[in-house]
Formats: C-alpha cells, structure tokens, sequence
C-alpha cells in the first residue's frame, strides 16, 4: 500500500521518537483524501443537526401528529356511540348517500366544529390511514372491551366472587351466554360487574358450564373461590341434578346455587294464576286486547282520542281531579273500531268486538279489580328483592308479612 499505509496494516509501527519526523507514517497519512474524508466523516458524526434521519424525521413528526389526531378522533366516536348503544355501520355508506350511518355522520359533525379535526379525517386523511374500516372499529371495540375487563378482573382481585349467567338467542338466531360477577369491592361495598358474551353452540348444561369456566379462566379467575351461582332458572339448567349448578359444585362445593328471588315471586304469581281458571282467562283475554289495539297506530290514536274526549269531559264536571301523572290512557272505545267499516276488514272488526265483550263481562273488571289490588301487595316484596344489596333477614320478614297480607285479603278483602 502507499503513502504509508502498510505501515499500519502490514509492517507495524514502533518508532515513537520520529513521530513528527519528514518520513513519519502518520503524517504521510494527514496528507492523503483518506485521511481528509475520514475527518469530515467524522465532523458530520458530530454534527447532530446534519444527520440524515434529522432531516427526515421532521416530515414524520407532522404525519404522526397527523395520525394520532385521526385515531383519536375516531376512537373517541367509536367509544361514544358505543356508550349510547347506537348502531355505528350505515346501510349505504357511499358518498353520494344521504344517511352515512351514524359512525360517518358524527365525523363529519365533529369535523365541521373542528378545523385541526377537519384536516387530517375522511376526504382529508391518506387513502391507506382513513381509521373508519369496518375492521379499525372492531379492533377498537376489542381494545375497550379488552381494558374493560381487565379492570373488572382487577376490582375482583383475590377475593371470592358469585357468577351469574343467562342465555338467550339474538336476532341471528345464535345462542349467547352473558356472565356476570358479583363481589365486594375493597370498600365493601356489592358490585356486580357485566363481564363477557360468549357465543355457544347450546344450551345444554356441560356446553353451558364448559363455556363458563373456559371464560372465567382465560381472565385468570380461580374458580376454586366462586362461592354462588345464580342462573335465570330456565329448565336447562335449574334441575336439581346433572344440571349447571350441579356440575358447577362438584369442582367447587362452596359455590352455592341461589334462584333469583324476585323471579320465584313471579313464578309463583303465574303458578298460583294458572291454576285460577277465571284468571287464567283473564290475562288471555288482555293480551287480545292489547293486540287489537296496538296493531294499528290508527286504532291507537283513536283511542287516545277517546280518553283524552272523555277526560275533558270529566273535568269539566269536576268528577276527577287534574294534576302530573294523572288522567293516562285507560279505556277501549267500542264504536272506534267496531264500527269502522271503511278502514277494517270483517276479522278486525270480529277481533274488536270480542275483546269489547270480553271488557264488559263482570268476571274481566272484577279480576281486573282483584289482580290489581294483588299486584299491589306484592309490588313492595318484588321491589325489595330485586335491590343490589340485600338482606336476607329483612327479605325473609318481607316475604312473611306479604304472606300474611295475601291471606288476610284473601279471608276478609
């Protein structure tokens, strides 16, 4: 190598004395491009404000600030229209539509008070980072209800919990189970938390309990301290035996099945009901009457009409008292839809005519009477159990006076 170069690959340097001498290696070296490259190499190193990745980061600065706005903005309405149980998808969400849906209708309004907002979403946003796919909303939605969780698993903590289940079938015909937990916070105070929906292929109490105790330990609850469960008394899994809370005891022996009390109430309501054949009747022949009515706004503004003609007349000769709350629909008009030839067929005007005999029968207002007066002795009770923190002792006295109310109506009423 030249300008001596090999004496610093090849052959070595060792004469410290002649440093600065004529023949010098390092100063042969100071005199070559090599040496000048390397120091501005190494001056540019130094120099922070020339480095490349500073002269790019400056444009990526303003399109992260850019990006963050516009997922904000968008998580922000995602949260909301959550929050308010509103539908975020529109039927037609081109831009020609009129309706967008109300995920795209709130953008643009927020946009429209907003000029920082109005500049970096929909027509203003990058074709590629828009944040309003079908796809950035679920994975927003994940997010929330992800982090939602996680808190609920965290208020639980280490403490022993109920769960509470329910299924039902929603409008795409696929069985969905909700669970519940019940606990006492660090305050202790009762909470009960909505934790999850899970979609099951049955109802059937192994698929049920399966599913259940695959949902409590993906969120790293122990079971082992679940110290009750309630379910909504269904046939599927109230049995006494190989059904869900069974299955639920024989891995945890302090998990205590607990029927809602306010649903045996009812349940016994329509039990004791049922075996009344008069009242049994009665509430058959109200739902046609609800029926007649309520299928036609037409039939249901006229007879509202009616109620509020007979109210006006009723003031006026001061046989009842005007105020909040009072003078509500309450009464079927015969000639409002018997009569009306014009506007029903020959079964709608049959179907109202039997449900007005069926109102002017004595056995119907007496029930109607009796049920009322019932219902009302129970109202208290059915109030009272189905309060968030309850007291068994104070439950168990309601439930004996009620008793007693009922047979004392029942004997002298």
């Amino acid at each position: 190598m030249s300008h001596g170069h090999d004496t610093f690959t090849v052959k070595g340097f060792d004469n410290w004395n002649k440093v600065c001498g004529k023949q010098c290696a390092f100063m042969k070296h100071i005199k070559t491009s090599h040496h000048r490259d390397a120091l501005l190499f190494s001056q540019n190193l130094l120099n922070q404000e020339a480095h490349v990745d500073n002269s790019i980061s400056k444009p990526n600065k303003e399109i992260i600030m850019k990006n963050r706005s516009r997922l904000k903005t968008t998580a922000d309405v995602v949260r909301w229209l959550t929050y308010q149980a509103c539908a975020l998808r529109g039927h037609d969400e081109s831009a020609s539509s009129k309706n967008r849906g109300n995920f795209l209708e709130l953008l643009t309004l927020l946009a429209s008070y907003n000029d920082e907002v109005s500049k970096v979403i929909l027509e203003n946003a990058p074709y590629n980072a828009k944040y309003t796919s079908e796809d950035i909303q679920k994975e927003i939605l994940s997010i929330i209800a992800n982090k939602i969780q996680k808190h609920i698993r965290s208020e639980v903590g280490d403490s022993a919990f109920c769960v509470m289940v329910d299924e039902s079938r929603d409008e795409s015909k696929k069985e969905q189970m909700a669970i519940v937990v019940r606990f006492v916070d660090e305050e202790g105070m009762i909470q009960e938390r909505f934790l999850d929906l899970v979609n099951v292929r049955d109802t059937l109490s192994v698929t049920l309990k399966t599913s259940l105790w695959k949902q409590l330990l993906h969120y790293q609850f122990d079971v082992s301290k679940i110290r009750g469960q309630g379910y909504d008394g269904a046939s599927n899994i109230r049995g006494k035996w190989n059904r869900l809370h069974a299955l639920g005891l024989e891995e945890c022996p302090y998990a205590y099945y607990v029927h809602c009390f306010a649903h045996r109430l009812q349940l016994a309501l329509v039990c004791a009901s049922r075996e009344v054949i008069p009242v049994h009747q009665f509430f058959t022949y109200l739902v046609d009457i609800v029926n007649v009515v309520c299928a036609s706004s037409k039939r249901h503004d006229e007879l509202q009409k009616a109620k509020a003609s007979e109210v006006e007349k009723l003031l006026e000769l001061g046989e009842i008292n005007s105020g909040k709350g009072q003078n509500q629909l309450g009464t079927l008009r015969r000639a409002g839809i018997i009569d009306d030839v014009a506007h029903t067929t020959f079964a709608q005007r049959g179907d109202a005519e039997g449900a007005w005999r069926n109102m002017q029968s004595f056995e119907f207002v007496f029930i109607l009477h009796l049920i009322e007066k019932v219902m009302g002795k129970t109202e208290i009770l059915s109030q009272a159990l189905q309060r968030k923190s309850q007291d068994i002792l104070n439950a168990m006295e309601l439930v004996l006076a009620t008793k007693i109310t009922l047979n004392n109506y029942r004997n002298d009423g």
